[in-house]
């Protein structure tokens, strides 16, 4: 299974990192080009261990729905969410903050499995790692600029 990985410093503390980086109006204010909503589940506020939400989006030039879980929660330390229903075979999505000099180091994993077999592999290599990957640094970046603001 393909994984992303991506890393940023920020210049903020670790339980300020930790709670953006779970909270879903600031996932909505980090991702404006995907015009991201909150559906069902949990449509506001800090995501909890077990909570669920349904977002929908526009990725690729398609409308889609994704809901996904809080399957992991170590406070400040780390979370994961996997995907229950959506556009992916499977995604798994872990998020670990470190703190490091005056600031926090967060980290990504995501691991996922493209749907439809062999044409979801070649889809894969294509262009969905590379739409995925600049989806991840493009919310990270949002999200550092965020808690290096307030």
């Amino acid at each position: 299974m393909p994984m992303i990985y991506h890393e940023t410093y920020i210049e903020a503390p670790i339980e300020r990192v930790f709670d953006l980086a779970r909270s879903i109006e600031v996932h909505i204010e980090t991702v404006p080009n995907t015009n991201e909503c909150a559906i069902a589940g949990t449509t506001s506020g800090l995501m909890e261990l077990g909570d669920w939400v349904t977002w929908e989006a526009t990725h690729l030039g398609v409308r889609q729905k994704l809901t996904s879980k809080i399957t992991e929660m170590e406070r400040p330390y780390r979370f994961s969410d996997a995907m229950v229903k959506g556009a992916f075979h499977s995604f798994h999505h872990t998020h670990e903050f470190t703190k490091s000099g005056s600031g926090t180091l967060m980290k990504d994993w995501f691991v996922y499995r493209a749907p439809f077999g062999v044409i979801g592999k070649l889809a894969d290599k294509l262009f969905l790692e590379r739409h995925m990957g600049k989806f991840l640094s493009t919310r990270a970046a949002e999200l550092k600029r965020i808690a290096e603001n307030r």
